[in-house]
């Protein structure tokens, strides 16, 4: 093939809109982030391969493509330690969405969970942003009740972004799609 059309070029929009009428539609950049051990990992393997998988901790960063709800997403899993938390303002751009997974068990890193969520609310290019906040970890025995996780990472006090919180369990699923759901109707 070939020929005249394989020099035409066509404006961006109508490229778009062939692409996903083609089914080659770009994949989404989704950003995800949150402490260490709280199931970061975990959750973007359930997404992509529909089973509870066994992680080790991330070192970096893991980049994985994965299809919901007929809209293909690449995950950019950061590692959460805080030595690594510096170079995650490198790979903003683009983002359409930041889901932050936060571990239910864990009332000490609480505090520090919430601190790293509103500095990621002050990010510029993060600024139309929807945020989807999973507290993971539901499944847990004497695992923080929505109410006191919603009320320890000062949620309500954000008006300058949509987000929606799910409590969840990256190891069952249970409340992983429910979560997703919400994340496609907003970046729809």
């Amino acid at each position: 093939m070939g020929g005249v059309f394989a020099k035409c070029r066509l404006p961006r929009c109508f490229k778009n809109v062939l692409d996903r009428l083609s089914g080659k539609a770009k994949a989404r950049k989704i950003y995800m982030v949150g402490l260490a051990n709280a199931g970061k990992t975990s959750t973007l393997y359930k997404f992509k391969f529909h089973e509870a998988t066994a992680t080790v901790p991330t070192i970096g960063f893991n980049v994985e493509t994965f299809k919901y709800n007929k809209i293909l997403f690449t995950a950019w899993d950061f590692s959460g330690r805080e030595q690594l938390r510096a170079l995650w303002r490198y790979y903003f751009d683009n983002t359409i969405a930041v889901i932050f997974v936060v571990d239910s068990t864990s009332k000490v890193l609480l505090q520090e969970a919430a601190e790293v969520l509103h500095g990621l609310f002050q990010v510029e290019e993060l600024h139309d942003v929807p945020f989807l906040v999973l507290l993971n970890k539901q499944d847990v025995e004497n695992c923080m009740s929505v109410d006191e996780l919603t009320d320890g990472l000062r949620l309500g006090s954000i008006v300058s972004h949509r987000w929606h919180v799910q409590p969840c369990s990256a190891h069952s699923g249970e409340g992983l799609y429910e979560g997703m759901d919400w994340l496609c109707r907003v970046v729809a």
